[in-house]
């Protein structure tokens, strides 16, 4: 997930999601993952406290800035090159929850050519793997 002012997804010229303020989180999803997996990971994306309070510090979450969430569905991140030269996804799944529960939350479209824009704000970049707490 990444800290943005703002963050947009297209799918053939037409605009599907769009945020302010917030957080664009790049989801993949596996085959072994399950409802306790998107439950731990929507708490920490509404809850994750990255954004400056008055003092500079990364105190605030999405929630206490106002701020939004763009969920874009992306199961190249399940790529695996270890063996050859072309990725295997055979670890990625279709995801079937990605909503963060209370806050704006706007998506892509799974399977379909996205284009992603953002602009970085930081840059603050945060990788949430739920199976490195189960």
């Amino acid at each position: 997930m990444q800290r943005v002012s703002r963050a947009q997804v297209a799918v053939d010229g037409e605009i599907v999601g769009d945020i302010g303020r917030g957080l664009l989180v790049l989801l993949g999803v596996t085959h072994t993952d399950n409802e306790a997996d998107a439950d731990y990971l929507a708490g920490k994306i509404a809850g994750l406290r990255i954004f400056e309070d008055e003092n500079g510090k990364m105190n605030l979450d999405t929630a206490a800035v106002s701020g939004e969430i763009l969920v874009v569905s992306q199961f190249t991140l399940y790529g695996d090159v270890r063996r050859g030269k072309r990725p295997s996804f055979d670890a990625a799944a279709q995801p079937e929850r990605v909503r963060a529960a209370g806050l704006p939350c706007q998506t892509g479209r799974f399977q379909e050519i996205m284009q992603v824009e953002l602009l970085s704000d930081g840059p603050v970049t945060i990788l949430l793997d739920s199976s490195k707490v189960f």
